[in-house]
């Protein structure tokens, strides 16, 4: 125990040390622009946190570590905020983060007070940014020193947990569909070398895919081209933005909301720890915890402050919740963090349990920069608010095939191979039935990522345990992330409500 306070204090101080290292001029100027780029991504509709950053990641390569560090997290930071001015002034949310944000933002924007939402999203999305920076900044040595107690069995059993997780909430109306993607997404994984013999598999001869089938392009593929199918599709006419000019007493109206804040910022990080779940999800549970404890529930969808607040600071603090699985585990914990997964491999960072070992000052240079994105993500959104919004005003005909172009751009930059291009138009006029149908990318691209960690680790544990089964849940961790999948799959089956209603009465309403 004294190891671990040990650590979190040398973390601290080194926080500190590359917090004031970071207030250099050019630090401040590239993080500065990468916030800005981040809120146009954010207010953009169609696009996201993990767009940008897959977009980014190839572009950054060749950058010392420190300065790609700035820019994606800058850009990421930037975009889970940016969501939310075109959520509260067009009701049209930027990113799925802020899709929580619409139900009370735009009726305030109705009633005239579009400057009011604004200035309180701004405010939540700092709060939930540093709260969550602090919970990874003082948590995440302790979760690594966790981490060294996984092994094979540990790991197959989380990789398979956090598929189902994500499924079943990013397809809650029917979690099937949710399962079926990220079983693609596996499957999809499985294509190329596999990682203990190195013996070829599904390349069908063709050696481009040796390598297998790189998740950055596809993130593209399933989440950017069925964006900017639609929008070509249906969006023909322009969006006029609102403003308001009735004055809000901020500072009284946080005070009065600070358990529900601390509350919120908790679900984001609990929720953007859980891998492959993210911001979109802490944003719903927030706004949900904050319309059942309010006294003025029913009145929420109708312009409550605290409905958008409460989602505001959730998906903020998610980001911070999110990197503690990336750094400690190797998982990333949401679809932003996969992004930022392949951009820590391609600088040659290795996340897991040995990265405070090879890395030493690693996550508390991350924490500085989060910390530095927070700022500039007040003041960037207190100067530019009005001003990001009037890009909405142009026709989406106009903007769709400029972004079409850019994500061409970010597929080859991010390997300069052309045959991933021709990956991304298969997979994606696969993913754009795939979203007509309803399913989710964020599974699918969840399995493509933990596919092969779930493989390799499955087979690990089987030849370490003579090809028994019971290997797999002979360790209590395993057995605990065993019996959380088969509760988690009982569960969205009914069953467990079955046998609720059956044998305890159900419960009273």
């Amino acid at each position: 125990m004294m190891d671990i306070f040990r650590d979190i204090l040398n973390s601290n101080i080194e926080f500190c040390r590359h917090f004031g290292q970071l207030a250099h001029p050019e630090s401040i100027l590239i993080i500065c622009l990468a916030v800005l780029i981040g809120i146009f991504f954010g207010v953009l509709p169609g696009l996201s946190a993990t767009i940008g950053i897959a977009l980014f990641t190839g572009l950054t390569y060749g950058m010392p570590l420190d300065r790609a560090l700035l820019v994606l997290f800058g850009v990421y930071i930037g975009a889970i905020y940016g969501g939310s001015v075109s959520a509260i002034l067009v009701n049209i949310p930027g990113t799925g983060s802020a899709a929580a944000t619409c139900l009370d933002g735009h009726p305030l924007a109705l009633r005239g007070e579009a400057g009011n939402a604004n200035i309180l999203a701004r405010i939540s999305s700092f709060i939930g940014t540093v709260f969550g920076m602090l919970i990874f900044l003082l948590f995440t040595p302790l979760m690594s020193k966790l981490a060294l107690q996984f092994t094979s069995p540990e790991f197959f059993w989380l990789a398979i947990f956090g598929i189902l997780i994500c499924g079943s909430l990013a397809s809650p109306d029917l979690p099937i569909k949710g399962w079926i993607a990220g079983l693609l997404g596996i499957l999809m994984a499985m294509v190329g070398q596999e990682d203990i013999h190195g013996w070829d598999r599904l390349t069908f001869g063709n050696a481009n895919l040796i390598t297998g089938i790189p998740f950055v392009p596809m993130t593209i593929a399933f989440f950017g081209i069925p964006q900017i199918v639609k929008s070509m599709k249906g969006a023909t006419t322009k969006v006029q933005a609102m403003s308001g000019r009735s004055r809000l007493q901020v500072w009284p109206l946080v005070r009065r909301n600070l358990i529900g804040i601390l509350r919120w910022g908790s679900i984001g990080v609990g929720i953007g720890a859980v891998p492959g779940v993210g911001e979109n999800i802490a944003a719903w549970v927030a706004y949900d915890d904050a319309k059942r404890r309010d006294k003025l529930g029913q009145k929420f969808g109708t312009g409550v402050y605290e409905g958008v607040m409460a989602p505001e600071t959730a998906n903020n603090a998610a980001i911070g919740g999110s990197v503690i699985p990336l750094v400690s585990l190797g998982l990333p914990g949401s679809p932003p963090t996969a992004m930022l997964l392949a951009a820590l491999v391609l600088h040659g960072i290795r996340p897991g349990p040995m990265l405070t070992v090879e890395n030493p000052g690693f996550i508390p240079r991350l924490a500085a920069i989060i910390l530095w994105g927070a700022v500039f993500l007040f003041l960037c959104g207190l100067v530019l608010s009005k001003f990001m919004v009037k890009v909405l005003n142009v026709s989406l005909r106009i903007l769709m095939p400029i972004i079409a172009v850019l994500c061409v751009i970010g597929v080859f930059a991010y390997n300069n191979n052309p045959f991933h291009l021709k990956l991304v138009f298969v997979f994606g006029v696969a993913g754009y039935f795939m979203d007509k149908m309803g399913y989710a990318p964020a599974p699918l691209i969840l399995g493509l990522i933990l596919g092969n960690l779930a493989d390799a680790f499955f087979r690990r544990a089987l030849l370490l345990n003579d090809g028994r089964m019971l290997g797999l849940i002979s360790r209590p961790i395993a057995f605990f992330f065993f019996l959380a999948c088969v509760i988690t799959i009982l569960n969205q089956l009914g069953l467990v409500r079955y046998v609720k209603k059956k044998y305890f009465g159900g419960s009273k309403t």
